[in-house]
């Protein structure tokens, strides 16, 4: 699956990106490779 990529920018109130941030430190993972996993949920939420 050669996809191309296209950047996505987002705001959110620093409260939310500091949930976000501790997420992903805690589990060595990058807010990217979050992101793209929850997208990716929302997918199958739809599909059922």
């Amino acid at each position: 699956m050669d996809e191309k990529l296209k950047p996505l920018t987002i705001r959110l109130p620093v409260k939310e990106l500091e949930i976000l941030k501790r997420y992903c430190e805690d589990r060595a993972r990058t807010q990217t490779d979050v992101l793209r996993e929850f997208i990716r949920s929302l997918e199958k939420e739809i599909d059922s």
